[in-house]
């Protein structure tokens, strides 16, 4: 038997509000719902739409929102008696009002100024306006008891708004997150999440961790406006019923006895001292894109052929690993530390690697990269090693299975040490390029350019891309 209805809003690449209404239409949620609701403001006339769109090869649906050329900064006060007075459902009313009071806090806090005096600029332009009251309308008529929330991505770098750049990201983005105790990372150099994006998260969630355990009935992939090439701009809405203690316990029990019968990787590679291969993951961005395909899409594995690799392999420390990968638990690490998978391939063309790495960081890896080893009979194999969070061990898992022929793999908690980091842009004889800084006790003691960046420019300006990175390395160390 299940339960209520719950979801999950999957915000890794960010939050916006034209990606909650295009995650909304893509579960199933009429465009005419939101529509209503922003038509029952009174104010002008404002127009949705909506279209299918791929965002690194997934599809989902990005919402228009078609605003008269108007002038509009309007008081809190103001937009909170246009709401008010609309005729909306109440839990509509409230999600909105709740919103937009978190964001009126943050923007009163930033500024040092009485809440009643905020002024919303970007904030309280129509289209923002609309965004979140059709949002509001759109998760009410789904009916959800309970929203849970992933971390947030909130991006780094600049940006102008009308008071001037200001960085990023923004000061009302990281208020209303902290007060909603929302967990936040950087992990883009650009603005992944935006103040409305940001105020719905946190007036719709009422906690904030991995997808928690669900029968699945719904999922919404919603489009941001911008394609960035680090990752998907795509925010997901799962929607599903809680399953009942002893279904949930069950099937639990089942999947381990399956787990420790049937599982490949269970006599795989030792992990211990001695016998360790490879070298220890590179320190890496966190956060990833979402893994699964949008709208409808299963999570189910492909069907990959049988590597003999996974299944007679080298000694292994078995009470550690089953320690750590329980089979009752879909791979998820409890205690949210990071999480390294790994499993032995020697059958995949490996043509398919390129393909299958990025496949892997698309799906939510924080690294991935392969160890040369040799296999019993002399045979030449890989080891394919991924970094991961606790959260997207499920969607890792994945797409191993997908683009790879591994029938099994192996996973284990680790203590990660991580230098803060910082995104920032410099500009070579008139092209932009994107520069990440690393920080110790905020010192800088590290500079890397982004070399995509430097690769594009180097062919613009008709120069040798070591040159163009040696010049915005020193325009870099000249900044810090």
């Amino acid at each position: 038997m299940t339960a209520g209805p719950v979801g999950w809003l999957d915000c890794s690449a960010g939050a916006s509000g034209d990606m909650f209404l295009g995650a909304l239409v893509d579960a199933g949620v009429g465009l005419d719902v939101m529509q209503a609701a922003v038509d029952a403001l009174g104010t002008e006339p404002i127009r949705l739409s909506a279209e299918r769109v791929t965002r690194h090869g997934l599809v989902a649906t990005l919402v228009g929102v078609e605003v008269p050329e108007v002038e509009t900064d309007r008081r809190w006060r103001a937009i909170r008696d246009l709401i008010e007075g609309a005729d909306l459902d109440e839990r509509v009313r409230e999600l909105a009002l709740g919103a937009f009071a978190r964001l009126a806090a943050a923007e009163a806090a930033a500024h040092g100024i009485d809440v009643e005096d905020v002024h919303f600029h970007e904030v309280g332009a129509l289209d923002s306006i609309a965004d979140i009251v059709g949002a509001a309308a759109g998760l009410a008529s789904l009916g959800v008891e309970r929203w849970t929330a992933s971390t947030v991505t909130v991006g780094g770098g600049t940006t102008r708004g009308s008071h001037g750049s200001i960085p990023l990201p923004a000061p009302a983005v990281l208020r209303v997150l902290a007060d909603a105790g929302a967990p936040a990372v950087g992990a883009v150099p650009y603005e992944a999440c935006t103040p409305t994006g940001a105020a719905i998260v946190a007036a719709a969630a009422g906690d904030f961790g991995p997808l928690p355990e669900m029968v699945v009935e719904r999922i919404g992939a919603g489009a941001g406006g911008r394609d960035p090439r680090e990752r998907a701009n795509l925010l997901r809405i799962v929607v599903g019923r809680t399953v009942e203690p002893a279904r949930a316990s069950g099937r639990a029990h089942h999947g381990e006895s399956a787990a420790h019968h049937h599982d490949p990787a269970s006599h795989g590679h030792r992990h211990d001292a001695a016998g360790a291969h490879g070298h220890a993951p590179a320190t890496a961005d966190h956060g990833r894109a979402p893994a699964s395909a949008g709208h409808g899409a299963a999570a189910s594995g492909g069907h990959g052929h049988h590597s003999g690799s996974e299944t007679h392999g080298h000694q292994h420390d078995a009470s550690r690993e089953h320690a750590s990968a329980p089979g009752g638990d879909e791979g998820r690490a409890p205690s949210g530390r990071p999480v390294v998978i790994e499993t032995n391939v020697d059958d995949l063309d490996p043509r398919l690697w390129p393909a299958a790495l990025a496949a892997l960081l698309d799906a939510g890896a924080s690294d991935a990269w392969l160890t040369p080893i040799l296999m019993k009979k002399g045979r030449p194999a890989h080891t394919v090693h991924v970094l991961c969070r606790a959260e997207a061990v499920a969607a890792v898992r994945s797409a191993l299975v997908r683009h790879t022929t591994t029938i099994g793999m192996r996973s284990y908690e680790i203590d990660k040490y991580a230098l803060e980091r910082r995104y920032t842009h410099v500009t070579v004889d008139g092209c932009e390029i994107g520069v990440k800084i690393a920080l110790e006790d905020g010192e800088v003691v590290n500079a890397s350019v982004e070399y995509e960046d430097a690769a594009a420019a180097a062919v613009k300006l008709a120069r040798p891309v070591k040159v163009v990175i040696a010049q915005a390395t020193a325009l870099a160390a000249e900044r810090y």
